[in-house]
């Protein structure tokens, strides 16, 4: 299937063809579990209407694909904290604002009188400083592998500019190590990914191997318009069936198999790999990126003497278990309850690739018996 433009993956009939090739491919296989490490995959599959068109041998699973629902809450009081100190404007990508962290957000801060800007890049934040010389700006780098190329490419700008007034406070996740520690896991089966576009336009296809061998794990790299959803899950039925389990690329308009390059060498000139913790997920080796040590002077974690903060989790609130793909958000007690785009509880209800938020806008619960006639 060749399409050239952007109407054409928004098809009808074209979306017809491939559910009943998906239909008569799982005709002939048992249950299938599949997973959609993305949040951007997960709003996609829910604003498309595909869920409930699938077969019911077929179930997505959702995974920690969101970087704003993942990051654990100890950064998000470490990024209030920064907030809190005099001369300090905080920037951020809008999402992480309203994210609760254990007593307060960046967005109840702004209210009370911290300087919290929303921006929509790095180089924004570099902007800023130049701005405001007699400020020290903070940019909290958050984001997996599409955003950290940006944030490194801000702070060569701001070097090169000789700014002493930036740096970063890097909490920055790679994706294949925290796929690794799902399935090591052996929390639950799973017959395969959907691995995301836009995160593999930077690293590659060839980032997935190790999985796909070492977990006989099928991994398909899919865009975000419906066909090429239900093609990617097409091509997953298609390697169950052969007992196959290799990378494949269905967004081969966006993907290579070595990536960006340039890309992958700006990140490894700032960044080194380092543990990080995730939420629900726990401490994972090599799963984040810390800055380099010749690269200090920008790393806000050095620049300031973090105090040990004292991390409260609320009980109640079950995203690291809807990020694991252990629970859906309608099972936790507080979705839409207590837990709320208004008045969120945890990140997956405030990120725009948040699951619970997804689910709170798009969710199909099968009362309409007429579905199928609508797409």
């Amino acid at each position: 299937m060749a399409l050239k433009y952007i109407d054409e993956y928004r098809d009808g009939a074209l979306a017809r063809q491939l559910l009943a090739q998906i239909k008569k491919r799982c005709a002939h296989l048992g249950p299938m579990r599949f997973m959609e490490i993305c949040g951007t995959h997960t709003v996609a599959v829910f604003r498309s209407g595909l869920r409930p068109l699938l077969p019911s041998t077929m179930e997505l699973v959702n995974g920690p694909g969101c970087p704003v629902c993942v990051t654990a809450t100890e950064d998000i009081d470490k990024a209030v904290w920064f907030a809190s100190q005099p001369g300090v404007v905080t920037a951020s990508f809008g999402d992480l604002l309203r994210v609760p962290g254990s007593r307060t957000s960046l967005a109840e801060e702004r209210a009370r009188g911290a300087d919290v800007r929303m921006v929509y890049s790095a180089t924004d934040a570099v902007d800023l400083a130049r701005e405001h010389p007699d400020r020290h700006v903070v940019f909290i780098g958050i984001g997996f592998e599409t955003t950290a190329p940006t944030v490194a490419a801000a702070m060569v700008v701001a070097d090169r500019l000789g700014l002493e007034n930036f740096s970063v406070f890097c909490v920055h996740k790679v994706l294949p190590p925290a796929m690794e520690a799902l399935l090591s896991s052996g929390e639950f089966h799973l017959d395969g990914f959907l691995c995301p576009g836009h995160v593999t336009t930077v690293i590659g296809a060839k980032a997935y191997e190790d999985v796909a061998r070492r977990y006989r794990m099928p991994c398909v790299v899919t865009g975000f318009e419906p066909l090429d959803i239900l093609q990617g899950l097409l091509m997953l039925a298609h390697q169950c069936a052969a007992g196959d389990a290799r990378v494949e690329i269905q967004y081969r308009r966006g993907v290579t198999w070595e990536g960006n390059t340039a890309a992958q060498e700006l990140m490894a000139r700032v960044f080194r790999p380092a543990d990080a913790v995730w939420r629900g997920l726990g401490l994972i080796p090599g799963s984040g990126l810390a800055i380099r040590d010749d690269w200090a002077r920008f790393d806000a974690a050095k620049r300031f003497s973090v105090p040990s903060l004292s991390v409260r989790e609320d009980p109640a609130c079950r995203c690291g278990d809807v990020l694991r793909g252990a629970l859906r958000p309608t099972e936790c007690p507080l979705f839409r309850k207590v837990c709320t785009p208004q008045n969120p509880k945890g990140p997956c209800m405030v990120s725009s690739e948040g699951t619970c938020g997804a689910y709170f806008k798009y969710h199909y619960d099968g009362s309409d018996p007429d579905v199928e006639e609508k797409y």
